[in-house]
């Protein structure tokens, strides 16, 4: 499957929000508002994963090469994968999520 076919808008499954494809040449693979996503790769980008559950933005982590990532975590499965922040995602959401982990 090529980036293309694979970078397109899509409808939260958590929020509602009608999420469009990213334009920096990557692939959109969370919601901009609420920042879920679904588990649908086992390797990054193969979208074969059965599971498809809700994956829920947990914390917010730097990494020097690739800026702000955000750790998802499955609430089906457990499984755990990060995801770097998009330009256009959400502040507000950005930082409570910041905030909550810091108080835990």
């Amino acid at each position: 499957m090529s980036r293309k076919t694979e970078n397109t808008g899509f409808v939260c499954k958590n929020c509602g929000a009608d999420v469009p494809p990213i334009k920096s040449g990557t692939i959109r693979n969370h919601c901009t508002q609420c920042l879920h996503s679904l588990h649908v790769d086992m390797e990054i980008g193969d979208r074969q994963s059965n599971c498809h559950g809700l994956m829920m933005p947990r914390t917010i982590e730097p990494n020097s090469k690739k800026g702000q990532q955000i750790m998802h975590k499955c609430m089906d499965c457990g499984f755990e994968r990060k995801n770097i922040v998009a330009d256009d995602d959400n502040l507000d959401e950005i930082l409570r999520i910041m905030r909550e982990a810091a108080l835990k």
